[in-house]
């Protein structure tokens, strides 16, 4: 047995080799530093999510955590069946193992690309050099096996996949290694898309060859992307060129000057921010304290459709949502993500929490990405303001302002803030600064995403 020490990422204390009884294994005890981690919280919810990604990778290692084990058996298999649930798929999940990759996909029937990507043991959220190689290789099997040239849209629409790959000395694009450096290797030397496209046309193609009836299922859903791309073909061109002649004066957004898309330090690419707002009120106090080189503004007219149940056609139908998916520029993919962070900006009432249900719906049946690679959040703004003459505390909780009052004593001031519009614009810098308030929006373990919008506004609960 032996016990390391660290402070802010410095060895402090080291023992000497010690015998022990204890089975083999580590045990971590992490205490955030408000000097490094300024007003954190902990979400158990997060770290278990993060938990369970090293089980899945690492088949067969048990983790503990707060009471709970972490153990997976079959790796991305189990991920894939514990992220969609078998009603949610068109045909088994196929897993796909290698000397240096591991492989597990299947169809849905959602919208968009549902891919889990790692590399080394990383969850790679922006992709990367090996998830382009996967899904390029993935195109070719589908067309070589069924001697068609599909549209390689409708060959990925719908996917649920997860990709782990395994790279000497990988060189990732930033810090957060979030997304794998251009031009990798694989460990025996080849080129990331040779080595992807050959393990697949020699796994992938043998086992469509083997397992006709999951071949089948695969082109029925493929066909069927096919149509319903035909079919909004005409909407979506319409859709396209209004926002297209909308963007060069779209008031809907006052942009930012730099974007995650584009060249940038990486601190202000992974500033970047959009705030989603209601009404010109709260997007015109927010508008003028903004930080103008990384935050924008898209303001919402009203209460937005509510979207449950129907198909892609209505996000070109509504001017709203197209505008919406252009600003963001996710109308394909997620690939060219314009803002680090989607922020969903509502008053405090219960129309701002309806608009807040709403834009979640909006975002999780037409692009769960958004939320599954951790860009959506939603802005906590003070519901008071508690102040006297010398003081002023602003607070997010019932409990935050009866803590205040005691430190003021006296009878001070209590203002409570409905409206994001009440908080004037010289207030409202401090709550989007460095000390703003978000709330992660993630989906956790076995979360069925049908059955949550279902219950939300499925007609039998409307």
């Amino acid at each position: 047995m032996k016990t390391a020490e660290f402070n802010f990422g410095n060895l402090k204390e080291e023992s000497k080799l010690l015998p022990t009884k204890e089975e083999n294994g580590t045990l971590v005890v992490f205490k955030p530093d408000n000097g490094l981690f300024r007003n954190y919280r902990w979400l158990p919810e997060f770290v278990e999510q993060k938990l369970w990604d090293y089980a899945y990778l690492n088949a067969g290692l048990k983790i503990n955590f707060n009471g709970k084990s972490f153990l997976s058996k079959n790796g991305l298999l189990d991920l894939l069946e514990k992220k969609t649930g078998a009603e949610a798929t068109r045909y088994p999940i196929i897993h796909l193992r290698g000397e240096d990759v591991e492989i597990a996909l299947t169809h849905g029937n959602h919208y968009g690309e549902q891919i889990y990507s790692f590399v080394n043991g990383q969850n790679t959220t922006q992709g990367g050099t090996h998830l382009n190689a996967f899904r390029e290789a993935l195109v070719k099997v589908v067309r070589t096996h069924f001697k068609k040239e599909f549209d390689a849209k409708d060959i990925r629409e719908s996917i649920i996949a997860a990709v782990a790959v395994r790279v000497e000395e990988p060189v990732f694009e930033s810090q957060t290694k979030t997304r794998l450096g251009s031009e990798r290797m694989s460990p025996d030397g080849q080129a990331m898309r040779t080595f992807m496209s050959d393990f697949l046309m020699k796994e992938l193609d043998n086992f469509l060859h083997k397992n006709t009836e999951v071949a089948k299922e695969l082109l029925k859903r493929i066909q069927q992307s096919e149509r319903e791309r035909k079919e909004i073909s005409e909407v979506k061109k319409l859709a396209n060129q209004r926002a297209k002649a909308a963007n060069i004066h779209n008031k809907k957004l006052r942009d930012c000057r730099y974007h995650l898309n584009e060249k940038a330090p990486e601190e202000l690419r992974l500033a970047t921010t959009v705030f989603i707002t209601e009404g010109d009120s709260a997007s015109g106090s927010i508008t003028k304290s903004r930080n103008t080189e990384t935050q924008a503004v898209f303001s919402l007219r009203g209460k937005p459709l509510n979207c449950y149940g129907l198909t892609k056609k209505i996000v070109y139908q509504n001017e709203e949502f197209n505008l919406l998916q252009h600003a963001l520029n996710i109308e394909d993919s997620l690939d060219d993500l314009r803002y680090n962070r989607v922020v969903i900006a509502t008053d405090a009432d219960v129309d701002g929490m309806h608009i807040r249900l709403l834009m979640l719906t909006f975002f999780l049946q037409f692009f769960p990405d958004v939320v599954r690679n951790g860009h959506l959040y939603i802005l906590d703004t003070p519901l008071f303001r508690v102040r006297d003459k010398q003081q002023t505390f602003y607070c997010y909780s019932e409990t935050e302002k009866q803590q205040a009052i005691q430190k003021l004593r006296g009878k001070p001031e209590i203002t409570r803030f409905k409206g994001l519009g009440e908080i004037s614009p010289n207030e409202f810098g401090a709550f989007i600064g460095e000390d703003i308030r978000l709330d992660p929006v993630f989906l956790p373990e076995e979360t069925n995403l049908d059955h949550v919008l279902d219950y939300y506004y499925g007609q039998k609960h409307a």
